[in-house]
């Protein structure tokens, strides 16, 4: 049976692996670690296709301990206890590396079973994982790694495999075999980052290229319809889905009608509505507040219309939304001001309620007092002097009228009914 192409390219050298500059260039702790031969436990975190099963074949090369891989998807308890019974004996006279793929479904229990022996060093654990290990990985365990986030590759590094891997294929191939101009840059872009995801689609297009005029030419249309979606990371729930709902409420906020639009399409074509039109509906309130009011009306009925018409046409209301809110003037006062009133709830700082605000019904029959409740519709312009804070927060002041002309107009409306604040 062929070895899959991308198992047969595998970098074998710290050299030879695309991308990681930030982990593996010269000088980077990562490298000096491998290099001096440091045994360590690690903990490498980042999306598919990074490097980091090759990375941990490499450090296994470089030390003398028996080699042991489990993933996590499949592996059990009784398959730990197998490997850590090997410790000590001719099986693994050096110690055990364990390299544990997908670490995040490991339960805590299998995580425990192997702290004992990180421990006083016989096992050595290199982890990986796509998700954040910081909430998938037991503390303990993690208080004796080492974590090293992985990034997506960017299509600049992953095009010089993808030309090795054509010529690999180019010179064994029965026919000659060549390829549009734009293949291997096209193939690099659509994989998302995913170096094997690339190298992947290069093996799949050769074997599906077919003959024209006594050569194999492999064409832009073929790799689109290899790549498909390939080229989007979005997981329901996890990360990715995370940073991008993060990326889109930062760039509303940030008045970047543009890069709102590329978020949001991400969600779109990952068919998630409900993700960012929670973002939308919040940001209306969080990041434009007060500076214009109306947002918040618009944009709610944007998200309705949204999930009424429903994929693919739900792009146009929420587009319209996202655009709104990053052209939108900005004030967070709404933020500030229930947050600092919040801060202060929690920290006890409440006290009575005025006896003017109380409910009417409020005392004990035979015992009715005279409220004081000053009305303020009775009063010019609506308004009269009256205190509604609690004794123990007189004078304080929560909300803060933003610079914007919404505000300020608000703000001269109160400064000359109300006069001077202290």
């Amino acid at each position: 049976m062929q070895r899959p192409l991308a198992d047969e390219i595998r970098p074998k050298t710290l050299d030879e692996v695309v991308g990681q500059r930030h982990l593996l260039s010269p000088g980077a702790v990562l490298r000096r670690l491998i290099d001096s031969g440091t045994e360590a436990n690690m903990v490498f975190y980042g999306p598919s296709g990074t490097g980091k099963t090759t990375i941990a074949n490499i450090i296994a090369r470089q030390t003398n301990k028996t080699l042991h891989r489990l993933n996590a998807t499949t592996a059990s308890l009784q398959d730990v206890k197998d490997i850590i019974a090997d410790v000590g004996t001719l099986l693994a006279p050096g110690g055990i590396l364990l390299y544990l793929d997908e670490i995040q479904y490991f339960n805590k229990k299998q995580q425990q079973s192997l702290l004992e022996f990180m421990e006083n060093g016989s096992l050595t654990l290199i982890a990986s994982t796509t998700e954040n290990p910081y909430f998938y990985v037991y503390g303990a365990l993690l208080s004796r790694s080492t974590v090293f986030e992985f990034k997506a590759v960017s299509p600049e590094e992953v095009e010089p495999a993808v030309l090795r891997a054509l010529k690999i294929e180019q010179d064994r191939s029965p026919l000659p075999l060549d390829w549009e101009q734009d293949v291997p840059r096209q193939i690099a872009t659509a994989c998302g980052g995913d170096v094997r995801k690339a190298i992947n689609a290069v093996e799949l297009l050769c074997r599906a290229a077919m003959p024209r005029d006594g050569k194999l030419m492999l064409t832009l249309d073929d790799v689109e319809q290899v790549a498909q979606r390939s080229a989007m990371r979005y997981d329901r729930g996890g990360d990715a889905m995370y940073d991008a709902a993060s990326a889109l409420m930062k760039s509303l906020r940030g008045s970047d009608p543009d890069a709102a639009l590329h978020y949001l399409a991400r969600f779109l074509e990952a068919g998630d509505l409900i993700t960012p039109c929670r973002r939308l509906l919040c940001s209306a309130s969080e990041d434009v507040g007060m500076a214009y009011p109306q947002a918040v009306s618009i944009v709610k009925a944007c998200v309705d219309t949204a999930m009424q018409l429903g994929l693919p046409e739900a792009q146009l209301p929420l587009a319209q939304a996202a655009i709104l809110l990053a052209t939108a003037p900005k004030s967070n006062s709404v933020t500030a001001g229930i947050g600092r009133a919040w801060a202060d709830v929690r920290a006890g700082r409440t006290g009575d309620v005025p006896r003017e605000l109380q409910n009417v019904h409020a005392d004990s029959a035979g015992m009715e007092r005279e409220q004081g409740y000053l009305y303020p519709h009775d009063f010019p312009r609506h308004w009269v002097q009256q205190q509604y804070l609690p004794d123990a927060l007189k004078g304080v002041h929560y909300y803060e009228y933003g610079d914007n002309k919404t505000e300020q107009a608000a703000k001269h409306y109160w400064d000359e009914i109300k006069g001077p604040q202290p």
